[in-house]
């Protein structure tokens, strides 16, 4: 599939079937995402995949909208590492890109994601940085879920004119 096509079919799949995820998948992946734009090149992101059921289900706990997990045989936490951070703030965008390029690769592979926003919810955070045990100037993005689907999505067509604006508001 081309780029354009990527895009407009990708869709947040949150049902899987029972099937592992290859290393190799993962490196891809991983690979996709750490190919993303950043400020000044800083690349502030750290990445934690995750595929032990135990920690799976846990996130569930603290995150409401993560019941998907419980099922996914994977999923990739984006971190920023504020320490090494160059360019105040610009890490959610930069984390944010990286997050994009991991859903557009899953896609791309033929598997499932959704995004699970993470920061700012102080819960959230909290509850990702107690369970992985990060450092203190690691803070959470977001989780990815990531499977093989077992549901099937067209595409969302989300284009709105009014949302629109040429040369000013």
């Amino acid at each position: 599939m081309d780029a354009l096509e990527n895009i407009m079919t990708r869709r947040s799949i949150r049902r899987y079937q029972d099937e592992l995820i290859s290393e190799d998948i993962v490196t891809q992946l991983l690979q996709a995402a750490m190919a993303a734009p950043s400020a000044g090149n800083q690349q502030p992101w750290h990445f934690v995949v995750i595929d032990d059921r135990a920690l799976l289900d846990a996130i569930p706990e603290f995150h409401p909208y993560a019941q998907m997990l419980r099922e996914a045989p994977l999923a990739i936490m984006i971190c920023a590492d504020l320490q090494n951070e160059r360019h105040s703030g610009y890490w959610v965008q930069d984390c944010s890109a990286a997050t994009q390029n991991l859903l557009l690769a899953a896609h791309a592979l033929g598997l499932g994601a959704v995004w699970l926003g993470c920061y700012p919810r102080e819960d959230r955070i909290a509850g990702l940085q107690n369970l992985f045990k990060l450092p203190e100037s690691i803070v959470p993005l977001c989780v990815v879920s990531i499977g093989h689907p077992a549901e099937e999505k067209g595409p969302a067509n989300r284009y709105n004119l009014e949302r629109v604006h040429r040369n000013g508001w």
